[in-house]
């Protein structure tokens, strides 16, 4: 995160002694990125939070890769993948890489477990739902159409207000999820020309600790494994925490689009970068105000990038028969842009009313089963006229 955040009760300094009333000992826990050079947060327990009870593998696959699939774009109803589950098991895996993997998710019940990704950085966009984000740092309500970035080893738990209707894309990183550096000035702060401000950016508000031990269960990914993790004490038990390192939210409808003359690329759309891919989004926004502008994407192939777009709301200007959950995926090396006759439709019009989530890998990425299953079988063919 740019900026610093400060919590409950914090002694005068740190790595000091900090103590309870009665007399013991809070447990500080430094939470820190890159060994001991990156953002980092201090985090006091009433208990030591390394106490486990046990430790056992936890079965789970959420997608095996497709071996064979060609290189073609595809465009998918993930709908058609859906199962029960919760916010974690419920997931279905679509596309991965060494840097990155994309999920898609109807969570249809709650669980008393805790999550922790301890390899990975989460994004998650809640396409339909509302509630919390519950972790160690306090509770962060969320709403739809929020993205919420969750740093790597955060203890959380996602609770919503009802199961009728959830679903998620959450996209998992190897390395950190950044604000744009093209965005922050050399302080940190997010410029004037950014498409979002700090003020856009909910952070977790502490609640009061929970000094409990019934022993707690805690599933931990790392990488394509998974374990059940007992725990002593209930892992949010903290009195105060500070520092850069907390999960936060950020709304779609905060993101103020930026329009050109004639038509700008993809990048300026933006949102959070990662190595090796960056996640944009797709607003309601103004078209181009030349008098013989183009306002539909032009023809371009990616050959250094594969795209995925993950559709939230809207009419989208460039393509029919597009609906709420379906993704795309346009392939390096492949050529891919407008419908037939959605080129020569976009003249004129003043204004797109769409929403959608993108990510760019700059590396290839492997498809899995979950592809295969939903894929519409013509989308490859649907630009002959």
């Amino acid at each position: 995160m740019p900026f610093y955040m400060s919590q409950g009760e914090l002694p005068a300094k740190r790595h000091i002694m900090f103590k309870r009333q009665d007399g013991q000992l809070y447990r500080e826990e430094l939470f820190s990125t890159h060994g001991f050079s990156g953002i980092y947060s201090n985090k006091y327990h009433y208990n030591m939070p390394c106490k486990t009870l046990s430790v056992e593998v936890m079965p789970m696959n959420y997608g095996n890769a497709w071996e064979d699939s060609l290189l073609q774009n595809y465009k998918m109803d993930t709908r058609k993948s859906d199962r029960r589950g919760n916010f974690f098991s419920a997931r279905n895996k679509y596309f991965f890489n060494d840097d990155v993997a994309v999920y898609t998710a109807s969570v249809t019940e709650d669980t008393h477990q805790f999550y922790r990704n301890s390899y990975a950085d989460e994004v998650i966009f809640i396409h339909e739902g509302e509630g919390v984000l519950a972790s160690e740092y306090g509770h962060l309500e969320f709403r739809k159409w929020d993205y919420l970035v969750i740093p790597r080893g955060t203890t959380y738990q996602l609770k919503f207000n009802n199961y009728n209707d959830v679903r998620m894309f959450v996209v998992e990183s190897n390395s950190m999820v950044e604000i744009p550096r093209n965005y922050r000035n050399e302080y940190g702060q997010l410029l004037e020309t950014a498409p979002y401000c700090e003020r856009d950016i909910r952070g977790p508000v502490l609640q009061e600790a929970i000094v409990e031990q019934e022993g707690y269960e805690l599933v931990i990914k790392y990488g394509d494994r998974h374990q059940l993790t007992r725990l002593q004490w209930h892992p949010f038990d903290l009195a105060g925490w500070d520092g850069y390192v907390f999960p936060w939210a950020f709304n779609i409808d905060e993101f103020a689009p930026i329009v050109g003359k004639i038509h700008l690329p993809p990048t300026i759309h933006l949102l959070l970068t990662a190595r090796n891919f960056v996640i944009c989004n797709f607003v309601p926004r103004l078209f181009d105000f030349h008098p013989e502008a183009i306002p539909a994407p032009y023809y371009h192939s990616n050959i250094d990038s594969e795209e995925v777009l993950y559709y939230v709301h809207g009419e989208f200007m460039s393509r029919t028969g597009i609906d709420a959950g379906s993704v795309t995926l346009h392939r390096k090396g492949v050529p891919h842009g407008p419908q037939p006759h959605k080129t020569e439709d976009s003249i004129g019009k003043k204004e797109t009313f769409e929403y959608a989530v993108m990510v760019d890998t700059f590396a290839p990425l492997k498809l899995t089963e979950h592809v295969r299953q939903t894929m519409d079988q013509d989308y490859n063919r649907s630009w002959i006229e």
